[in-house]
């Protein structure tokens, strides 16, 4: 448990809550960011979750966030990238505008709040702080139908190594990969089956085995530059 917070982007739901969820549990404080209201905001609200509107599709957005960030808190224990935008390609006219939307959710609002929020890290007493990105077992072969989203999650991928050669030793810097974890409401049986014979395990976990990989990292004092793969051996495939 630490005295400073995590920072969360994008918990408010899926997988960011989940882990907002069980961090609360075990007792760590923790500011999230969200992108719309949403019912279970109420819930983490009660809990003591401290809850920050954001739009991270726009520079100004992603500062405006970060000045939010400074006013709650004096201390980070650790940043946890989470905002995502699965957006599918688009032809024509529209295309552009959904790879920069894509390339400032996953690129440039990690990239800026890292910098900008580094002062927040060094200033905690723990002996570890931490930056985590959240990227995708995409980045390893691509897609299909969403280009950008694989592009601008790879970049993220890189973004790692980056900050873990520049903020080391004092902050580490790694990433989770994840690919099916969690069905989406709807998702029709044959469906499930279809997402299960992807990977070796032949199961979509849940959110859990996502929180299990943080709390590794957040646990473990010598890692950095890594990206932990929490694919079921689908990379084997």
């Amino acid at each position: 448990m630490s005295a400073a917070p995590i920072l969360i982007t994008g918990g408010a739901q899926r997988l960011g809550r989940h882990c907002v969820e069980r961090l609360l549990l075990d007792g760590h404080p923790v500011i999230l960011s969200y992108r719309r209201e949403r019912e279970e905001l109420a819930a983490l609200r009660e809990r003591g979750a401290v809850t920050l509107q954001a739009d991270f599709s726009s520079e100004a957005g992603v500062l405006e966030f970060i000045d939010r960030v400074k006013g709650e808190t004096r201390q980070l224990r650790a940043i946890v990238h989470n905002a995502s935008d699965w957006a599918p390609d688009s032809t024509g006219d529209t295309a552009g505008a959904t790879f920069e939307r894509l390339f400032r959710v996953h690129m440039l609002a990690p990239y800026l709040i890292n910098l900008h929020l580094r002062d927040l890290l060094e200033a905690g007493e723990e002996p570890q702080r931490d930056i985590v990105h959240m990227t995708d077992f995409v980045v390893q072969k691509g897609s299909k139908k969403h280009a950008a989203y694989a592009a601008t999650k790879a970049g993220l991928d890189n973004l790692t190594l980056s900050f873990a050669a520049m903020y080391a030793p004092r902050i580490q810097v790694n990433a989770i990969a994840p690919a099916m974890i969690m069905l989406n409401e709807g998702d029709d049986p044959a469906y499930a089956e279809k997402a299960k014979a992807k990977s070796l395990m032949a199961m979509v976990p849940g959110p859990g085995v996502i929180y299990q990989s943080l709390r590794y990292l957040l646990d473990n004092r010598y890692v950095t530059g890594s990206t932990l793969p929490v694919d079921g051996g689908r990379h084997l495939r």
